[in-house]
């Protein structure tokens, strides 16, 4: 911990680029400074970027450790997971976690036991929404292509996921496993004529290359449903999911319960409040696709 006198330092390991984690990364600011805790001023925030590459969180958490920063913010479970590794007694929060007991990051979610806690967005029924709204969509949909990154424990567990989904109605289901970069325009190309749409698990990698994973898509003219808001605002099509920036202002309020004394052992980790559909009707003219008035008017928000 910091000398008495020096301002707290939060470690914030952020799991894409900057500019793809912008709004999380504004929602947690403001909240810290409506709690008090203002940049600069109360308390130190250090952002390191793995760029999508959770090969890097390790080095990244090594070094927060040995700076004995106060609190490490991150999110997605290898991250977490890195963080974890690195340190036994800093506070580490996490705004974003898929599967935080079945992944061992926390004891329980109730009690989480250790030294994490946070904010955990784990809900198998996300499946089987998200492929009923993409039939919704896409007229006579009958194949879907679901593309995740298999280096990732939880991803593995969202691709079955989907294929029970799509089983329970009446879908047949392509799967695509990814793990680099390079493995994303092969995959969406092999798409072409096989599938009628496709929903792409988010984690760190495909997180940070939504804007590549989009261009490729309309270039193949593949409807394409993602987990989060951010991941449609440049030529996306529909997304749903948690509301992520919301999770991030939710993650500040750990941090300030743990920077007044607070033991992250004793806070329970907790669940998504507010869920986003979000339509872009740019990309469905692009697509040629009408979207149905029943499905406009459920939607939390419209870009055109």
């Amino acid at each position: 911990m910091q000398q008495s006198g020096q301002l707290p330092i939060i470690g914030y390991m952020g799991q894409g680029t900057p500019a793809a984690e912008a709004k999380r990364v504004a929602a947690f600011v403001e909240r810290l400074r409506e709690l008090g805790w203002i940049e600069g001023r109360t308390v130190v925030i250090e952002f390191h970027w793995t760029d999508g590459r959770s090969d890097l969180a390790a080095d990244i958490a090594a070094e927060f450790a040995r700076r004995e920063v106060d609190i490490i913010v991150t999110s997605g479970t290898p991250l977490i997971a890195a963080a974890k590794q690195a340190t036994a007694t800093i506070p580490i929060v996490f705004s974003v976690a898929g599967d935080p007991v079945g992944s061992g990051l926390v004891e329980s979610l109730a009690r989480p036991g250790g030294n994490v806690t946070g904010l955990s967005v784990l809900s198998p029924d996300l499946a089987g929404k998200r492929l009923e709204l993409l039939r919704e969509l896409v007229p006579g949909l009958h194949r879907v292509a679901v593309m995740g990154n298999v280096g990732n424990p939880v991803i593995v567990q969202e691709l079955s996921e989907y294929q029970a989904a799509a089983s329970v109605l009446g879908l047949r289901v392509i799967t695509s496993e990814i793990r680099r970069v390079t493995d994303i325009a092969p995959a969406i190309d092999a798409f072409k004529g096989d599938a009628d749409a496709l929903y792409v698990c988010q984690d760190p990698l495909t997180f940070s290359n939504w804007n590549r994973i989009n261009t490729l898509t309309l270039g193949v003219r593949l409807p394409t449903m993602q987990a989060s808001r951010e991941s449609i605002e440049a030529a996306g099509l529909i997304s749903y999911g948690p509301n992520f920036p919301d999770l991030s202002r939710r993650a500040a309020d750990y941090v300030d319960k743990i920077l007044r004394g607070a033991k992250p052992a004793e806070l329970p980790v907790e669940q998504p409040t507010k869920f986003d559909l979000v339509i872009n009707l740019i990309t469905a003219k692009a697509l040629g696709l009408t979207v149905p008035p029943l499905l406009l008017a459920r939607a939390d928000e419209v870009i055109e």
